[in-house]
């Protein structure tokens, strides 16, 4: 056997784990403001105050805004997802195994990337509704009411994640899912788990925080929550002669925190679903 061989088998396994990562691996990581290549063990986003525009005289000196800047660390932290591939199991059926074990060590870090963001969510202090219904129209109005008087901007960068349930309750609304309100943009058509409306891209999601029957969604600004990642998902394969076997090792460098309090709403929803995590 050449050398080399196991040098192409690890290149090829490191490249299905990032396409796996960023297809399939995380939902939420997108909907944040993420900042890459973060060197050393924590990481800082400004939080930038608002300005206020003055006039001046002629000749006179342009006004100095006095923007607040307040720092947030962002403290990172290692995780790891690793699995073993046996080697008669590479020769029988090579390809499919190696991208079985890729996507299952891509996935589990990507439900750690959400599940960090989700962490962050959570210590927001707005929020609607008190888990006695679910989601309706009039709680989801309640929630961009909160972010239209705190000034967050309009611009498309609006999101809303909400559960299982929650998504099912948003398509018995006829606003969301009917042509003559939002014209082209059918989810019911496209079968897919984001969708426009309100100004705001709303993303089905499974790990919610679940207390019984109370369901947390969000709805926030794109800037309002912070992401750094200090090593990209990484994969890293040895040959154990004792178990003839490779053991596969995934991992990742990064964290969460919440920028902007006033950017972000807790939606409190009232979930189908019993079972308590």
């Amino acid at each position: 056997m050449s050398v080399s061989i196991d040098q192409v088998f690890v290149k090829q396994f490191e490249a299905d784990v990032h396409l796996a990562y960023q297809q399939m691996g995380t939902k939420l990581r997108a909907t944040v403001r993420s900042k890459s290549g973060v060197v050393g063990a924590s990481t800082t986003f400004q939080k930038v105050g608002r300005g206020t525009a003055s006039t001046k005289s002629r000749h006179g000196i342009v006004p100095v805004m006095n923007l607040n800047h307040e720092p947030v660390e962002c403290v990172l932290q290692d995780y790891y997802a690793g699995d073993w591939v046996d080697a008669l199991d590479e020769l029988k059926t090579n390809v499919d195994e190696r991208r079985v074990v890729a996507s299952a060590g891509a996935y589990a870090l990507g439900r750690k990337t959400d599940e960090l963001i989700v962490n962050a969510m959570k210590q927001s202090t707005n929020s609607v509704g008190d888990y006695s219904t679910g989601l309706t129209k009039d709680l989801i109005l309640s929630a961009l009411e909160v972010l239209n008087q705190n000034d967050v901007p309009d611009d498309g960068r609006r999101f809303a994640v909400v559960g299982v349930h929650q998504w099912n309750e948003l398509l018995s609304m006829d606003e969301f899912v009917s042509a003559d309100y939002v014209g082209d943009n059918l989810p019911l058509i496209s079968g897919g788990a984001t969708k426009k409306w309100l100004g705001i891209t709303w993303v089905l999601y499974n790990d919610l925080p679940l207390a019984t029957s109370n369901r947390d969604c969000f709805m926030y600004h794109a800037t309002s929550i912070g992401h750094a990642c200090g090593q990209e998902v990484k994969t890293d394969i040895s040959w154990h002669g004792e178990r003839a076997a490779h053991f596969i090792s995934n991992s990742m460098s990064q964290g969460a925190v919440l920028i902007d309090n006033a950017g972000i709403v807790c939606i409190k929803c009232k979930d189908s679903d019993g079972n308590e995590e």
